[in-house]
């Protein structure tokens, strides 16, 4: 059985480092329920082997498990952690960076065949989790195999990724995957102003400005804004502002009302609230823990 097989192999070659031989692959090993992490989902497809795991964007929460997969089609900043694992059964996850010009490609193949979009052109959820394919479990079986044979990894890897693009793509969730490689749509002008955000995270900025700057009116800005990440243009910032500074704090815990200047917030204050709000403690005390971690040694470590 595929799946049986992807949780050997996934179970053989785990390490510390996420990364595997195989460019835009990586494999993942969890022996306990770790607490929700902040992290962010570039355009990724990640298939859990065994476990549970959870990923929360804005208000939404996906959970899935052995057999399904998360796809996203935009960067998005989410909380994702196990919620099912431990020493004797831990969780296994592979997960493989989609590539636009890919999808794309296979896209164009797929309209030749004159198979309909299914859409009206309108941006779709940038995150989705579906059940996996006996033929998608195959050809993710196939990938990791190359971990045993790096001879091959050259060669092959390249159309075995293509070929999980095809599965991802005729999908139930293929619409998600598709609008990956759609270069001028409602989505792609919410992807173009994602990225504006991202980079310019710790400025303010007027949504009108932005809706008028990526070619969409407020409303239609706004709409689509929501569908595609889950947030508001604003509580998306936020996202961003939060965990960059919870990333600059782990660096200098000393330096919180820095922090705050440097990552867009005015207010002392405010940053204090919302980060408690996000956080669940104050940036303080969050601080003193973040740099145990940061030197090495686990959170809540004697």
């Amino acid at each position: 059985m595929a799946l049986e097989e992807i949780r050997n192999l996934i179970a053989r070659h785990a390490r510390a480092d996420i990364r595997t031989p195989i460019d835009d692959v990586m494999i993942m090993k969890a022996e306990q329920p770790y607490p929700p992490t902040p992290t962010t989902y570039g355009k990724v497809f990640a298939l859990i082997g065994q476990g549970t795991k959870r990923c929360a964007v804005g208000d939404r929460v996906y959970d899935y498990g052995p057999g399904q997969y998360l796809v996203t089609s935009v960067e998005l900043p989410v909380t994702s952690y196990f919620t099912r694992a431990s020493q004797s059964e831990p969780g296994l996850g592979v997960g493989l960076a989609l590539e636009p010009a890919v999808v794309a490609e296979m896209s164009l193949l797929r309209q030749a065949e004159g198979r309909p979009d299914g859409g009206n052109g309108a941006a779709l959820p940038g995150i989705a989790v579906s059940t996996a394919s006996v033929e998608l479990l195959d050809a993710v079986a196939r990938l990791l195999r190359l971990l045993d044979r790096p001879a091959d990894i050259a060669a092959l890897a390249p159309l075995i990724k293509r070929e999980i693009v095809w599965r991802l793509i005729n999908s139930d969730e293929g619409g998600v995957v598709r609008q990956i490689g759609l270069s001028d749509s409602s989505f792609s002008q919410i992807a173009r102003a994602v990225r504006w955000i991202r980079d310019h995270y710790s400025e303010r900025f007027l949504v009108d400005d932005l809706a008028r700057q990526f070619g969409l009116s407020t409303s239609a800005f706004h709409r689509n804004f929501q569908t595609v990440t889950g947030m508001s243009p604003i509580q998306f910032q936020k996202q961003l502002r939060l965990r960059q500074a919870r990333l600059q704090l782990a660096v200098d815990p000393n330096d919180i009302a820095g922090t705050a200047r440097r990552v867009g917030y005015d207010s002392p204050s405010q940053f204090s609230r919302e980060y408690r709000r996000m956080f669940g403690t104050s940036p303080r005390h969050d601080s003193s823990r973040l740099s145990f971690t940061h030197q090495g040694v686990p959170a809540g470590a004697p």
